[in-house]
């Protein structure tokens, strides 16, 4: 049965997790084994739910606990659910709960580059792209359009943010994922050469003289293809340009130079999947 808590207390140290602590201290405190995310709306949760994460605990307002909400605190067995008032929830949060339920998750360990990519033919990588809204964009892309897997550099936004995870509508959950170093120094070397080793050609995302059209035929062809995506505004390093196996570039018109990367990402993944 789950354990319904009206608010009454805004200092109860069992609501920091959605009203005082950072997405970093969040994502810190006690990791790996106890960091904890945050999940917004229905739909959402139900996907993190379907993927196998461990709820802890839900915030929501109280009319949806026997609404929009009751199939998953349903499904949350005796985790204490708090409910209050729409106005009161804003107050503690600092934000309006637009779809009105929060909850918090366990993160699991990630899985090695290696074991992520076993059977993958094509992986996007997102390079130190620290936009939450972009890297939950690409994700939702990235899952719509059959990329097997994505890895992130250790500089790159957390997935698991609360606005990547809303704005990728619960795909983080759904396409797998993992880190691909765990220092700055780990990229683009040793994780290009690691990308090699495990069968993949590389080709990175940039504006240059000397990039291939999109559409050259050589990329669909390659069996195993890694897809690399810059960070907002500069783009990839120059140093990871160098490294891969292509320069890419989708050809513009109206003397546009270039897309949004969370755009590019979806131009990419659609015209470059494994056929």
């Amino acid at each position: 049965m789950p354990d319904i808590i009206e608010i009454k207390d805004f200092s109860s140290p069992q609501l920091d997790v959605f009203a005082r602590l950072t997405e970093g201290q969040l994502r810190s405190r006690l990791e790996p084994e106890k960091g904890i995310f945050i999940a917004e709306s229905p739909k959402v949760i139900e996907r993190a739910l379907n993927a196998g994460y461990e709820p802890v605990s839900l915030l929501m307002e109280r009319r949806h606990i026997g609404g929009q909400a009751s199939g998953i605190i349903s499904r949350c067995g005796d985790i204490p659910v708090y409910t209050a008032d729409r106005a009161l929830l804003a107050e503690l949060t600092g934000y309006p709960l637009t779809r009105g339920v929060l909850c918090a998750m366990r993160r699991p360990p990630l899985p090695d580059v290696e074991e992520l990519c076993t059977g993958a033919r094509r992986v996007a990588v997102l390079e130190s792209i620290v936009d939450p809204t972009n890297v939950g964009a690409i994700f939702r892309s990235a899952a719509a359009l059959s990329i097997d897997a994505v890895l992130i550099t250790p500089t790159c936004c957390d997935p698991l943010y609360r606005r990547a995870v809303r704005v990728s509508m619960g795909t983080v959950f759904q396409v797998p994922w993992t880190r691909i170093g765990s220092q700055p120094s780990d990229w683009p070397q040793p994780g290009i050469q690691r990308l090699r080793e495990l069968g993949f050609r590389t080709a990175a995302m940039a504006l240059s003289d000397t990039a291939v059209s999109i559409e050259d035929q050589r990329l669909c062809q390659e069996e195993k293809l890694a897809i690399v995506l810059g960070t907002e505004g500069d783009g990839l390093s120059p140093r990871t340009i160098a490294d891969c196996d292509y320069i890419v570039r989708i050809p513009m018109s109206h003397e546009v130079d270039s897309l949004n990367v969370a755009a590019a990402s979806a131009v990419a993944f659609w015209q470059l999947r494994a056929r």
